[in-house]
């Protein structure tokens, strides 16, 4: 038995047809008025479409184009420039905004950078260009805003080794300092040296001269672990001469709190160097901050040394509350005296209390 089939309805006709049918002038009008405004968004649609393709193929020959880009190494650090060294030349550059969206840090002392030169030059006559590309860090070296080390900032990279200076008095040395620098530059990948400055203070037969016999146990101690200790002061030649074999060749971070003699040794090495040296308070032994932001110097004998003054703490960069006692092996094995088991205690309370 077959079923009738259905007549399907007859299609309705489109707008158009409609209009044509019924000659209505005014909707016809209308219609081709919409047709020419839908053509012309398809044109500009279009036209946007091939701008854009022109733009990433710009933008595409540029990032290729960056690896053929001069490299140099970043000396200074202002708020919205940075002095970028190179052979051929200081430049004062400006780092690209999509640089800096794209970065989780800004540019620091020490970082390698690949710049563009432009046509413009400062008043002084300094060529001006922009950092394109940061190269990877080797080592880093991170600002804290406290003890804890809560908050830390990036601020030097690159660097080789750290020299702790240390004042034997005035201000009077804190070897719990001194292993907290030390963990915060081992912790970046650099090599602590440690400096016991002015031990020309210590006189003989007063209560300084047996001071200045604990500190050499100190200083004596660091040496049975491996690190290199200096007993310095800037007066004298045989120490100068210590100092300079130290660093030659080498890129160095100082640290140190004021007052120590961080900027006055190293003038003694390199006469003439631009680092103002600050004045030590009579009333509370703490010197004066004598510089802004960090600056790398050379050094005729060879190598650099970086200048952070204004830094009162270093970070502990990636260090936790796990692997902190690898920076302490002498406590491990039991062989640590009691100020060293103090420090290590002291930073691992301060951790606790910042987690």
């Amino acid at each position: 038995m077959s079923e009738r089939r259905r007549r399907k309805p007859p299609r309705q006709k489109d707008l158009t047809d409609q209009l044509l049918d019924g000659r209505d002038d005014d909707q016809i009008d209308r219609l081709e008025t919409h047709q020419r405004f839908s053509n012309k968004s398809r044109d500009a649609q279009q036209s946007k479409i091939e701008r854009t393709a022109l733009l990433r193929a710009a933008e595409g020959e540029q990032a290729a184009d960056v690896d053929r880009l001069p490299v140099g190494e970043v000396i200074q650090v202002y708020s919205l420039y940075c002095e970028v060294d190179h052979p051929t030349g200081l430049r004062l550059c400006v780092i690209r905004k999509t640089l800096n969206k794209l970065s989780n840090t800004a540019v620091i002392v020490g970082d390698q950078v690949r710049f563009r030169d432009t046509e413009m030059r400062d008043e002084i006559g300094r060529q001006e260009a922009v950092v394109e590309q940061v190269l990877p860090r080797r080592t880093v070296l991170t600002r804290s805003d406290s003890f804890s080390g809560r908050d830390q900032h990036p601020i030097v990279a690159n660097a080789q080794q750290m020299l702790i200076v240390a004042s034997f008095l005035r201000p009077r040395v804190k070897w719990g300092l001194v292993d907290r620098m030390m963990v915060a530059a081992q912790s970046g990948g650099l090599v602590p040296l440690i400096c016991l400055n002015k031990i020309d203070l210590a006189v003989a037969g007063e209560e300084s001269e047996s001071e200045y016999a604990e500190a050499i146990k100190v200083l004596d101690h660091y040496q049975s672990l491996g690190y290199a200790t200096f007993r310095l002061s800037a007066d004298r030649p045989s120490d100068k001469d210590l100092l300079k074999s130290a660093l030659a060749g080498k890129t160095t971070v100082l640290s140190g709190h004021s007052g120590v003699g961080k900027s006055t040794l190293i003038s003694a090495i390199q006469p003439g160097l631009n680092i103002r040296v600050g004045e030590v308070s009579n009333f509370n032994e703490k010197g004066r901050h004598t510089t802004s932001s960090a600056r790398r110097y050379s050094l005729d004998i060879g190598g650099f040394v970086i200048d952070t003054p204004g830094v009162k703490m270093f970070g502990l960069w990636q260090v936790t509350l796990e692997n902190l006692r690898n920076f302490f092996p002498d406590v491990q094995n039991g062989s640590a005296p009691s100020w060293r088991v103090e420090s290590l205690e002291r930073i691992e309370e301060s951790m606790k209390r910042s987690g």
